[in-house]
């Protein structure tokens, strides 16, 4: 008799992902030649980790990671990150390292962060957990980490993002390979959290379920608590699936669109280098959602923060283009201008005394 329907669906989930992190490994030129040994020493084998917080996703993601590698030849651990937000979450984090222990994962870390306020406590907590994320897998020598956000995270961030009149790039949600070096893979994006509760009921695994994600002070809670049951209520149980399902169509067509900006970014650039300056009359001619990624990539590579640039920034940035009447510069978040001298589209960071 096989396992559960839900466990097997996150083993199969899981094993897709770290064949394909070992064939971008084969593909590097330190992978092994084909003299090695098919059978690697553990100390040789590729380390996985799984971010676990200890709720149903991630818990079930780690049982899924623990099972698989043993299979293949490479080491899974974990890393669990104690935000300090609520009172006992220290040993919280200490109960969630001993239970991924017990599941095989080695090695567990527990990393406490301190969380900032720019941007909100939702996006400084998630900040400073992908900081801490990076610093494990760096310090870990760590091939890939995964995350256990499933089709309802995705669904929940592109609500989000169209609330927020959002872009092409943020419709898009979240992507199954991202971080640098795609270190980061979303092995549950086409599962449903339903899934990932029974596949932890099936195997006997406790699991915490943290009050944030229930708290209506925070604004992804009550996408999923309240707004998500409406629609669903009103349009059908499909309503997740087809989130999600918009999400990849949006994410093709954004990948379009940056290749295209990233070849016209070129083509405009002054004297070959497009982060010293651009050649206005070469974005003119541009479909406005291309042009506009130019301009936005220009801001970034200039110091402004990508989290900060929304699209007023770039509108108004873009009539230096569209609308040129001899107007000023442009002032963009961390402290970068924009500016229009000379037939050149310049954008440089500023100092206080300037």
């Amino acid at each position: 008799m096989g396992p559960h329907p839900a466990v097997a669906a996150i083993r199969l989930a899981v094993r897709r992902v770290l064949h394909d992190v070992l064939n971008d490994l084969a593909r590097t030129p330190a992978a092994p030649s084909e003299s090695t040994p098919t059978t690697l020493a553990l100390a040789d084998r590729p380390l996985v980790l799984a971010a676990c917080s200890g709720g149903a996703d991630s818990m079930a993601l780690a049982s899924a990671l623990a099972f698989e590698a043993r299979k293949l030849d490479v080491r899974a651990g974990a890393v669990t990150v104690d935000h300090g937000l609520q009172n006992g979450s220290t040993a919280r984090a200490l109960d969630v390292v001993h239970r991924l222990r017990d599941l095989g994962l080695d090695p567990v870390e527990a990393l406490g962060v301190t969380v900032g306020r720019q941007g909100g406590p939702e996006a400084a907590a998630r900040d400073a957990r992908y900081a801490a994320l990076d610093a494990a897998a760096t310090k870990l020598g760590a091939a890939a980490v995964l995350l256990g956000h499933t089709r309802d995270d995705q669904a929940e961030t592109v609500l989000l993002a169209l609330a927020r009149g959002s872009g092409t790039r943020s419709l898009s949600g979240m992507a199954a390979v991202s971080g640098p070096g795609g270190r980061y893979r979303r092995p549950f994006l086409l599962l449903d959290r339903e899934t990932t509760r029974k596949a932890c009921i099936a195997q006997g695994i406790d699991v915490w379920e943290d009050p944030h994600n229930a708290d209506p002070a925070y604004t992804r809670a009550r996408v999923r608590h309240e707004a998500l049951p409406v629609l669903e209520k009103s349009l059908g149980r499909g309503v997740v699936a087809s989130l999600a399902r918009t999400a990849q169509l949006f994410r093709d067509d954004a990948d379009a669109l940056d290749q295209w900006a990233a070849a016209a970014a070129r083509e405009a650039a002054v004297d070959g280098d497009p982060d010293e300056a651009l050649d206005p009359d070469k974005l003119f001619p541009l479909p406005s959602a291309v042009r506009r990624r130019v301009l936005r990539r220009a801001a970034i590579m200039a110091g402004s923060p990508a989290g900060s640039l929304f699209s007023r920034h770039i509108e108004e940035t873009d009539r230096l283009i569209t609308g040129w009447r001899g107007q000023g510069p442009i002032n963009l978040p961390g402290g970068v201008e924009a500016r229009r001298s000379n037939g050149r589209l310049v954008f440089r960071r500023t100092t206080a005394a300037e």
